[in-house]
């Protein structure tokens, strides 16, 4: 439709090309000069492809505009002239890209002086990155002649803008092996450990923040490509490097190293986090393996567990002296020592160590006892429930992995085997995670710290107290031990656990999960399908039925009758699911049942059954009023047609008397089917208004039937049926105000009528006056 009338305007910017002296600028201004440029406006992209254009435009996109220049108007050209460079515009590409003096001046605004205006570095970014992708060889050339550029963009990594910047030189230079120089050359210039570097303390934390988010996307872009571009021999050397015992303990170092620092904390706790993840959902932009159905899933590299092992010591510390913070003020009141995120992230590490299921991480654990130190934290910070999350995890990772699934790796293994056969057993409790999973239990009291815990929040509830915040992981934690002893890899040991317990706390342990443990569940747990207390989302849940209960009772009733009529059933014939199941192997076996059947039905529960149901009926059914005469519905009678009509309100038409069909008949009326008080009463003021047409006829119709005074005004009625009379409305008195009236008939009516001296009227015009106003 849009190009079949020719709606579309020719753009302005083809007038302003037309003219010898355009400038760079006037073009800029239109709104429209983006679209043309991405539409392939071919004598735009000449126009902004000559040298003079282009490099108007890359100083555009690196230098300061003029302070002088109002602020929502000062970064306008650079981010248009960005866009323009930006376009995907072949000619643009190849003119930015095969121009080295351009490369230089852009490359120039990496040489100044921190900070960078983050605006301006965020299109120098786009810019660079645009052209790693579309002239990846003429780009990497050039930056590779360049000695200082790693430093340069590490010198501004206070800027986030330099973190895309690396992460575009590693994911989007294509074809492979051009990638692979490029990955070679980036390890050689040591990006990786320069990065690892910036986390020391006495850097700035957004420069801290930024190395570590880069060291982090790198670790999860090599993996990606890892498994993109799994036919490719060659391994990545920036993801050998970040793997390695020694990168991992540089960058312990610069965590613990001096003066504990949050900071240095938390963003190395992220670097290692992220080493440690095995699983990773897509991410947009990269290869989607989840689209495909595939999920993304890593090993944890033996190197990172070896190079964590030793400084497991120093994350334990810290949860027993973190960084100091100053109290805050929360929603239940003032916290005077706040858990902290270095805290936090500790316990995320913690639980990810122990789904590695690592045997000699386990019992290093152990010796620290840190297990029971995050349980403090658990009961002590009630309201924190990230904490309680990360504690849970940590249970249900000691709980829900075999000691037997574990397998030697490299040194780190062979120590942990080493000894473990220096107990002289090879039992799965003697294990590294068999240790932990005994540790949990007995030296940090696990079932008597859930029990205390439990009893004191019911007696806090008891005194109208608020519930503890804990309370739901502390249920599931007490499920995963009840669902691990029951079903679970370290069954057995789980149970000799629970029986080596005290006498007294066993039986508090056996009580709680019968009755308050399964309670809980069963008062958590959804009913899905139910029968009572269905409500509509529709408008009409307000308002209420005669029997607003009965459905409800009926379906109570029936679902109670149908339950004793199938037990019955069972009991009288003996069949069971299972004989019904079988029927596929001996398929005449139901059926030789079923003729054997002898139906024995018991006349007493029949009429006890009956006895309820009528009960029941009468007291939910209303009584009538029994001395009230009724009309029997089903009373034969003799059916006649002619009975007596009532008119109804047509499109808001006064109704007339009673006995007079002639509105029926004008206004196209039928019988009314039901008719309220108020319709009668209305009715009968309209007829002591308006009054018969004729007395005579009135005063013979009151002692004639329906019938009879039908035929008595229609005279034919009675040979040929029904007969419309069509007489003078003159009489009529003017409706009352505000209704609607049906003049139609008497306005356009052209045939003669008959005037108060019986002369006849010949009316051929609209009569106006005669219209009624509306309300």
């Amino acid at each position: 439709m849009f190009w079949k009338f020719d709606l579309h305007t020719s753009s302005h910017i083809d007038k302003l090309l037309d003219k010898d002296d355009v400038t760079l600028r006037e073009l800029m201004e239109e709104e429209d000069v983006l679209q043309e440029c991405k539409a392939q406006n071919r004598r735009l992209l000449l126009f902004l492809s000559q040298e003079h254009c282009m490099r108007e435009l890359v100083h555009l996109v690196i230098r300061e505009p003029p302070e002088d220049v109002e602020e929502e108007f000062r970064f306008k050209f650079p981010n248009v002239a960005c866009e323009l460079l930006t376009s995907d515009a072949s000619q643009i590409n190849d003119k930015l890209g095969g121009d080295e003096t351009l490369l230089e001046t852009l490359y120039s605004f990496l040489e100044q002086e921190p900070p960078l205006n983050p605006l301006l570095a965020s299109f120098f970014s786009k810019t660079v990155g645009n052209l790693i992708a579309r002239k990846t060889e003429q780009v990497i050339a050039f930056l590779r002649k360049k000695d200082g550029f790693i430093g340069l963009v590490l010198k501004h990594m206070d800027t986030s803008a330099m973190m895309d910047l690396i992460l575009r030189l590693i994911s989007c230079v294509e074809p492979a092996p051009l990638r692979q120089e490029v990955l070679v050359w980036l390890n050689e210039e040591r990006l990786t450990q320069r990065l690892v570097e910036l986390n020391r303390a006495g850097h700035d934390e957004e420069r801290q923040s930024n190395a570590a988010q880069t060291l982090c996307d790198m670790i999860r872009l090599s993996r990606d490509q890892a498994l993109q571009y799994q036919e490719t021999p060659e391994l990545d050397p920036l993801l050998a490097v970040l793997e390695s015992p020694e990168t991992v303990e540089e960058l312990l170092k610069t965590m613990f190293e001096g003066e504990k620092n949050e900071s240095c904390i938390l963003n190395g706790t992220q670097v290692l986090l992220t080493l440690l993840e095995t699983r990773r959902p897509g991410v947009e932009g990269l290869m989607d393996l989840c689209s495909q159905g595939f999920e993304r899933s890593y090993t944890v590299n033996s190197g990172v567990l070896r190079g964590i092992q030793p400084h497991l010591k120093d994350f334990h510390q810290v949860l027993l002296d973190p960084p100091k913070k100053s109290a805050i003020l929360t929603t239940i009141g003032v916290l005077e020592e706040p858990l902290g995120n270095a805290r936090l992230h500790i316990a995320r590490l913690v639980a990810s160590l122990l789904q590695s299921s690592t045997g000699s991480i386990s019992q290093e654990l152990c010796r620290l006892n840190t297990m029971a130190v995050l349980l403090d934290l658990f009961f002590k910070y009630t309201w924190n429930n990230f904490l309680h999350f990360q504690v849970e995890l940590c249970v249900a990772a000691v709980l829900s992995h075999s000691g037997q699934e574990e397998k030697p790796q490299d040194g780190l293994e062979k120590e942990a085997e080493e000894r473990a056969q220096s107990s002289a057993t090879d039992a799965p409790e003697t294990s590294g995670h068999g240790v932990l999973v005994a540790h949990l239990f007995q030296n940090c009291r696990l079932v008597q710290r859930i029990l205390d815990a439990w009893e004191e929040n019911d007696k806090i509830q008891a005194e109208g107290g608020m519930r503890r915040g804990y309370m739901g992981h502390l249920t599931r934690i007490a499920n995963t031990v009840v669902q691990n002893m029951a079903k679970g890899p370290v069954q057995a040991q789980i149970s000799n656990l629970i029986k080596e317990l005290p006498e007294d706390c066993r039986g508090r342990w056996e009580s709680f999960v019968d009755e308050t443990l399964t309670e809980t569940n069963r008062r958590n747990t959804v009913d899905l399908v139910s029968t009572h207390n269905l409500h509509s989302s529709s408008e009409d849940d307000d308002m209420e039925g005669p029997f607003p209960n009965e459905l409800s009772l009926q379906q109570a009733f029936s679902d109670y009758q149908i339950q004793q009529m199938t037990a019955n059933f069972v009991d009288q014939f003996g069949f069971n699911d299972e004989e019904f199941a079988e029927h596929d192997e001996n398929i005449n076996a139901t059926f030789d049942r079923i003729a054997e059947i002898n139906f024995n039905v018991d006349a007493d529960d029949i009429s006890a059954n009956s006895a309820a149901f009528e009960a029941c009926c009468k007291e939910r059914i209303q009584q009538f009023d029994d001395n009230e005469e009724e009309e029997d519905i089903w009373e034969d009678k003799e059916i006649n047609y002619a009975t007596k009509v009532k008119s109804r309100m047509r499109f808001g038409v006064s109704r007339t008397a009673d006995n007079s069909p002639r509105s029926d008949v004008e206004n196209g009326e039928q019988d009314r089917s039901c008719d309220s008080d108020e319709e009668e009463e209305e009715e009968e003021e309209e007829d002591e208004e308006e009054g018969p047409t004729d007395p005579t006829i009135t005063e013979n119709n009151k002692n004639k039937s329906p019938a009879e005074g039908n035929e008595a005004e229609f005279p034919e009625a009675a040979d040929s049926g029904w007969t419309a009379g069509f007489e003078d409305l003159g009489n009529a008195q003017a409706p009352a105000p505000c209704v609607v009236v049906d003049v139609g008939s008497s306005v356009w009516d052209t045939a003669a009528r008959q005037n108060s001296a019986g002369e006849s009227e010949d009316k051929g015009w609209a009569t106006f006056s005669d219209f009624q106003p509306f309300c």
